[in-house]
């Protein structure tokens, strides 16, 4: 008698299907997920439109930190001990979104390595992302942070071509994720407009042109070891 083939873990499957501390919510746009000093709980994932990461000072300022889209976790923060949301998300197009219960996801992660691995994948990547952000806020103008956003906006790289970018992104969003004013954004969107890098029809399509801007004259961190003459 043969034994029974053990059944494959599809990590990506899991993240679709509701299950035991684990359901599937739908937001319309500029419905909000969850709030800064909201109880954190939950961890989410996307499967599918685009939100944004905001938080709000003590004085009432409020800057967009991220924009997400599919194959995003968030609200990651609880599995840290963070018991408060620090962030606001908030919806930027129809979204549908996986929740997964802090206990679920725990226990998720020490049963199923293939989800753990995808998991670390993740967070590992966002780390990257974030120390390529503080690299672009410390070195590059304006007008390249503006290219290399809307590049990864349109998943460059991802799926072999830039994607359209659905879902409004105002210049003002822009402006506060790249550390510029809107009139800034405004001028090098019709820069790019002009040359022919992105296009305006009805939604913002990208070429892969504007990655120019960002190549030329990239900035190199020094290293330690090159600092030492030999």
């Amino acid at each position: 008698m043969s034994k029974k083939s053990k059944v494959t873990f599809d990590p990506k499957k899991f993240l679709t299907k509701v299950g035991d501390g684990k359901t599937i919510a739908k937001y319309q746009k500029d419905q909000i997920v969850f709030s800064q000093g909201d109880v954190a709980a939950v961890v989410f994932y996307i499967q599918k439109g685009k939100l944004k990461l905001s938080v709000i000072s003590e004085r009432g300022e409020e800057a967009v930190i991220a924009i997400l889209g599919p194959g995003h976790f968030f609200g990651e923060g609880c599995l840290n001990g963070h018991g408060l949301r620090v962030a606001t998300t908030t919806a930027i197009d129809e979204c549908t979104i996986t929740r997964i219960d802090k206990a679920a996801m725990i226990a998720t992660m020490h049963k199923e390595p293939e989800f753990s691995e995808l998991f670390m994948a993740y967070l590992l990547a966002r780390n990257g992302r974030i120390e390529e952000d503080l690299i672009d806020q410390l070195f590059n103008s304006s007008e390249k942070r503006l290219a290399r956003l809307l590049l990864l906006l349109a998943n460059f790289g991802k799926e072999g071509r830039p994607q359209p970018i659905v879902g409004k992104i105002s210049q003002e969003t822009l402006a506060e994720m790249i550390g510029t004013t809107r009139s800034r954004v405004s001028f090098f969107m019709n820069k790019f407009r002009k040359l022919g890098l992105i296009e305006y029809n009805g939604k913002l399509e990208v070429h892969n042109s504007l990655l120019n801007v960002v190549l030329n004259d990239k900035p190199e961190v020094r290293t330690r070891d090159a600092s030492i003459s030999t």
